[in-house]
């Protein structure tokens, strides 16, 4: 059986939140079976649980916000991206502010926490969304084209383009595409950082955005150049962390995919209506689970192998 995972410890970090700029406290702990993916906002007089959904995200302005009646959690992408990359199925996220920390700009430091806090098998299938229709939303024309869409795969894979008239990223690669069976999610995508441009600073921070933002959580640019002294991560890490942030925003769906994505020049809020016009459509998608790892698609029944709940993790 194709198992579900949760993390076999606690483990914590602290940052500050891209926009807010406000320090934050996360605990990242074990959860059980059928859970999901749950944040808890412990700074309030009484915690409150906002359960991962494509129908709690409200607000997709420069981030994926989650809310519960008038209580949110900014920012969650980034870590939503990690989870997915490593297969988690189950986790408790206690936060002590509104936004989830950007660390370094990419999912790597959520990876390297959860990681190291061990991941274990839970004796439960774990369920995937398979798709069994293209679904796509559209928006714009010629130059203001954005699309996404879904169809039917065995597996999930991922293709991505981009187009930005700055020559930092004209001379990068503009198009990426990811296997989550066949490719490695920790080498070849969780790195990949937030990226902005100074010109766009002034006006973010006047409207209370990019408040903790900087050179040491996000790669920069001017008109001209990268200002980061140690440069890119990847040769295209402009579009893998489109890649990544869409990753992460298709996993507010709280199960993983079967299925291929495309998009072009898409973002958060496209994402999220991608999802929300899959739900829309009963007859174009399902859930399945694998009694036989065997009869999973290549690279999944890897993906699960770790240790059964209470062994070491790996």
């Amino acid at each position: 059986m194709l198992k579900q995972r949760t993390l076999k410890s606690l483990t914590r970090a602290v940052g500050v939140g891209l926009h807010s700029g406000r320090r934050v406290e996360i605990t990242l702990r074990p959860a059980q079976p059928d859970t999901g993916i749950v944040f808890r906002r412990v700074d309030l007089p009484e915690p409150v649980d906002i359960p991962v959904s494509a129908l709690a995200v409200t607000d997709t302005r420069m981030a994926s916000t989650l809310t519960q009646g008038n209580v949110k959690v900014q920012t969650v992408e980034h870590l939503m991206s990690a989870c997915a990359g490593l297969g988690l199925d189950n986790l408790y996220v206690d936060i002590t502010a509104e936004e989830i920390p950007i660390l370094d700009g990419s999912a790597a430091s959520f990876v390297f926490l959860l990681k190291s806090a061990g991941i274990v098998l839970q004796d439960r299938p774990k369920r995937f969304i398979r798709v069994k229709r293209p679904i796509e939303v559209r928006e714009g024309e010629g130059k203001n084209l954005k699309w996404a869409k879904l169809e039917p795969y065995n597996g999930y894979k991922l293709h991505f383009e981009i187009v930005f008239d700055h020559p930092a990223v004209d001379s990068t690669g503009q198009s990426a595409e990811f296997d989550m069976g066949n490719h490695n999610y920790s080498r070849d995508i969780a790195r990949a950082r937030t990226f902005g441009f100074t010109k766009d600073v002034e006006m973010m921070r006047n409207n209370g955005l990019a408040l903790g933002g900087g050179l040491d959580n996000a790669i920069v640019m001017d008109d001209y150049k990268v200002l980061n002294a140690d440069g890119l991560r990847y040769d295209d890490e402009f579009v893998k962390h489109k890649l990544l942030d869409a990753i992460g925003d298709l996993y507010c769906i709280g199960k993983p995919f079967l299925a291929s994505y495309s998009a072009y020049r898409s973002g958060h809020g496209m994402n999220n209506l991608l999802l929300r016009e899959l739900l829309r459509k009963a007859d174009a998608w399902e859930v399945v689970t694998f009694e036989d790892e065997r009869r999973a698609p290549s690279g999944l029944a890897r993906l699960a192998r770790c240790a059964p709940l209470g062994a070491g993790g790996n």
